[in-house]
């Protein structure tokens, strides 16, 4: 298992404590993160660093804070104590003084929900070009053909000038993440997308998460499956009663756990 001064980064794990890992390298920082929902603490004294191009997979029993952690780092959910720095930008607990950072942070994560979240009244295409157009200011046609490049990157092309109603749960996701990367992110992060979804169509959701892996794109994923992790993380981490329990290498974590709760976790989800 990793202590907290180990970073996965591509196949292998570095020490940070013995060698100097430049700032520039780190896509995402967690640094003593805690948050409340009234007197509970969902989150407690979360540390985390994610290196440029690395994948994680995020596993853990329902109500351990998986969805919460991610939701925090585009400041989706606000936390109350500690830091969260992304591509550089710093999020504090100081809301106030924090939304011009917010805005920075958001046009670079990219997020793909569990339920889509498209734009019912907005077509496929229009659902594709709207922040690009809103947020990054780019010209409508550019947009449009930024659009169609990703849809086809998802394999849907065909689909650009129908309505999210007009699709399947499987399709709607890839839109999802066709309009996230629209954005051009530099992380993008998935709270468990596949979990809405029939399983005939789970399978062409995470072959397109395979293949943005593959191109090194940086990912957090709160997920499931299984299968998916061991193809595509680097590192796979197990949260319980909002803590990071244990984190290792997709072969040492499945093969080799060392934590009690984890190893009970591992033999109720694996068949």
């Amino acid at each position: 298992m990793t202590n907290e001064n180990q970073i996965s980064a591509g196949e292998f794990t570095v020490d940070a404590s013995k060698m100097k890992v430049s700032r520039n390298d780190i896509a995402v920082e967690i640094i003593g993160m805690h948050k409340w929902y009234n007197d509970f603490n969902v989150l407690k004294d979360i540390n985390l660093k994610v290196m440029r191009g690395e994948r994680i997979v995020i596993c853990g029993p329902s109500g351990s804070g998986k969805s919460t952690m991610i939701r925090c780092i585009n400041r989706l959910e606000e936390h109350q104590k500690g830091s969260i720095v992304v591509d550089g930008i710093e999020l504090t607990s100081d809301l106030a003084n924090d939304r011009r950072r917010i805005y920075e942070v958001r046009r670079e994560v990219g997020m793909v929900f569990q339920h889509f979240n498209l734009f019912p009244h907005l077509t496929i295409l229009q659902n594709c070009t709207l922040a690009p157009i809103s947020t990054r200011k780019m010209p409508r046609k550019a947009a449009e053909e930024l659009a169609m490049h990703f849809l086809e990157r998802v394999r849907i092309p065909e689909q650009a000038h129908k309505y999210p109603g007009q699709l399947s749960g499987g399709q709607q996701q890839r839109v999802a993440i066709a309009r996230a990367l629209c954005m051009k992110p530099r992380v993008m992060l998935f709270d468990e997308p596949t979990s809405a979804l029939d399983p005939e169509m789970v399978k062409e959701v995470l072959e397109t998460m395979v293949g943005l892996a593959e191109e090194g794109m940086t990912m957090l994923c709160v997920t499931h499956e299984m299968g998916f992790a061991r193809k595509v993380a680097n590192r796979v981490i197990f949260m319980d009663k909002g803590q990071i329990v244990e984190q290792n290498t997709p072969d040492e974590f499945f093969d080799n756990p060392q934590n009690e709760r984890t190893k009970i976790f591992l033999s109720q989800i694996i068949h």
